[in-house]
């Protein structure tokens, strides 16, 4: 099998890049390192560019003849699309287009598309399943729900068979040490909260009159490593099936940012500095998922997600990181 991974110099993308060849699975990375990292790449093949360049798109699907894409290229910060939404609709939602043309074209017939919890917008009731109303308040969140849509669309037209995967809080990093969690600028909460340790310099909790147990936001962490096998899973699932389906990725538990700063004094031995700031537009109080169908329909058993290891994975990390 040949996979072609957009993305995959990213977090995510690379673990999953690293986890598909650990099972034999040809790759090629396509990265144009506006936020990935090449030293993620440790192995398969690199191309640098980027997913919205039809004709080089064109020419790798026609050199390679990949049989699945998995598609984790995607600006991801929901304040910054607050501040500049026409950045996401171009490069989520058009470059997407494009991606999707080039393989209904090239004859793959078989995409896994990284969406994401903020398709759901303010939980209605949790943990969230997938009949969960879809309703996104943000523009971040708006730009996924239309991939989905647009898959959705390309399925009925033109046959694509489809896994779309809304994961939660993506966490952890690799148990060697090769791989890990590194954004420019860093907005995910579990490196901020290690970064302001190992300086000793407060960070921002945003928010702490939201209507939880007390004050700040709830979030649900899955490991990185459980991601990588869900999207191997998922492939497997619609190749197998012939059929397109949507999964949501997550623990089944939520934690608040003062949870998880008390969950990291523990894991450090050190005090965690922080300051409250206001809310960030755009933030739900609350996202936790039911990952119930993913794990009777994929077999999917999340194995590195109790938060007191995703911790010490992070943290391991962030004090002996190599990019």
């Amino acid at each position: 099998m040949k996979v072609l991974i957009t993305g995959g110099a990213g977090y995510i993308g690379s673990h999953t890049n690293q986890y598909l060849n650990s099972l034999g699975i040809e790759t090629v990375v396509l990265d144009d390192l506006s936020d990935g990292h090449r030293e993620a790449v440790i192995c398969g093949e690199f191309v640098q560019g980027n997913f919205g360049d039809c004709t080089l798109l064109d020419g790798l699907m026609k050199k390679h003849c990949f049989d699945a894409v998995i598609h984790f290229a995607a600006f991801a910060s929901v304040p910054d699309s607050v501040i500049r939404p026409a950045r996401y609709y171009q490069n989520n939602v058009t470059n997407m287009q494009i991606l999707l043309d080039a393989c209904v074209a090239n004859g793959v017939k078989h995409f896994v598309f990284s969406s994401s919890a903020a398709t759901f917008g303010e939980p209605q009731y949790t943990p969230i399943d997938e009949n969960h109303p879809q309703l996104p308040i943000n523009p971040y969140g708006t730009t996924k729900l239309i991939g989905e849509k647009l898959l959705a669309d390309y399925e009925r037209a033109y046959g694509l068979k489809y896994c779309a995967f809304r994961y939660f809080c993506a966490a952890g990093d690799s148990k060697t040490g090769e791989l890990g969690e590194a954004h420019n600028p860093e907005t995910h909460l579990i490196p901020v909260m290690i970064k302001a340790v190992i300086a000793q310099k407060p960070f921002k909790v945003f928010g702490n009159d939201y209507d939880t147990r007390d004050g700040s936001c709830i979030r649900d962490f899955i490991h990185v490593l459980d991601l990588a096998e869900a999207h191997f899973l998922g492939l497997k699932w619609i190749m197998e099936h012939d059929a397109s389906n949507d999964f949501n990725l997550g623990s089944n538990q939520g934690f608040t940012v003062f949870e998880m700063i008390e969950a990291l004094k523990k894991v450090s031995g050190m005090e965690v500095p922080y300051v409250i700031a206001n809310r960030r537009k755009g933030d739900p109080a609350v996202l936790v998922a039911s990952n119930e169908k993913a794990k009777s329909v994929l077999g999917w058993n999340p194995k590195y997600s109790e938060i007191g290891q995703i911790l010490q994975d992070a943290w391991n990390w962030e004090k002996n990181r190599k990019y």
